[in-house]
């Protein structure tokens, strides 16, 4: 059985007690593992992310010294970080639950669910909604840059068009009066790849995924072969 990758919470709380109980009630849940990092304030959470952006979520308290949580949220937005955050309030409240909505905020808990088996479940679905997220968006960049390629071929290939032709009829043509001397297996050579490029020209129009692979060093070609 593969090995499961802890998951990595960063805990911003200014409560050392409560932050112990944190993460003692993820430790216990099974069968995922929680790694908590803790820091006590917003300006330590953001050196910390500055540094290491790999946790898979944030669980913050709402009320802390300095800065709020909405206000450190603000700032993990400006630094361009998008790991999922997860408010923890002492009590449910309507203005706090618009402001978290506005921000893009995944979720906010009572800190009193912190011992049932909601806070970690609240976690892992908000892991997940993040994973579909990501793979929505790199679906809807590569889509994006597929219909790009399509536009660049087909330009391109308008202005291959005449000229490929232009080379096609006159190799058949040389083919033609060269059938019994040594220029015929040079010529077929030149029409085959002629073929070959209008073939590679005509799965290019009709790509269906971006979809790459590597040729030298740092270059990347299109792999054609399922199309």
């Amino acid at each position: 059985m593969e090995d499961q990758h802890p998951i990595r919470v960063l805990l911003v709380e200014d409560n050392p007690d409560f932050a112990k109980l944190v993460e003692l009630f993820l430790k216990k849940h099974e069968p995922e593992q929680f790694l908590v990092t803790w820091k006590e304030n917003g300006a330590d959470a953001l050196l910390e992310l500055s540094r290491n952006s790999s946790y898979d979520v944030i669980l913050m308290d709402y009320f802390l010294p300095g800065q709020n949580g909405l206000e450190i949220t603000r700032a993990l937005q400006d630094m361009l970080i998008r790991i999922p955050v997860v408010f923890l309030t002492v009590n449910k409240d309507f203005d706090l639950a618009v402001e978290v909505m506005k921000l893009g905020i995944e979720d906010y808990l009572v800190k009193e669910e912190i011992s049932t088996p909601v806070l970690p479940k609240t976690i892992l679905n908000v892991i997940e909604r993040q994973k579909l997220k990501d793979q929505l968006t790199t679906l809807e960049i590569s889509q994006k840059r597929l219909e790009a390629i399509q536009e660049l071929v087909i330009q391109i290939t308008g202005e291959l068009r005449l000229p490929l032709d232009g080379m096609r009829d006159l190799v058949e043509q040389l083919l033609d009066n060269h059938q019994a001397d040594n220029l015929k297996t040079y010529l077929t050579i030149i029409r085959d790849n002629l073929l070959r490029i209008e073939k590679k020209i005509v799965q290019l129009k009709v790509l269906k995924t971006d979809k790459t692979v590597q040729y030298i060093k740092d270059i990347r070609m299109f792999d054609l072969s399922d199309n």
